[in-house]
């Protein structure tokens, strides 16, 4: 009984074995290509000059409605 537990681990690491030989080859053509890589700061920064421009048109926004709103309640008042 040992002696057949024993062959079939053999035989699956034999099997294993292939299957290892041939995943080498793939990652190496993945790691080979020159992949192009983007500074973190460079992000970050883009993030904040998006909020500081969309907090700017929601100000200006609410500016201009509100501005409407005053002089419409002062022409329909006078």
């Amino acid at each position: 009984m040992e002696n057949s537990c024993f062959n079939n681990d053999v035989k699956k690491s034999d099997h294993d074995n292939v299957l290892f030989e041939n995943e080498p080859k793939e990652k190496q053509n993945l790691y080979s290509e020159n992949f192009k890589t983007t500074n973190v700061n460079i992000l970050l920064n883009r993030v904040r000059l998006d909020k500081k421009k969309s907090f700017r048109k929601k100000i200006i926004i609410l500016f201009i409605s509100v501005s409407i709103i005053i002089t419409l309640t002062t022409y329909f008042l006078i």
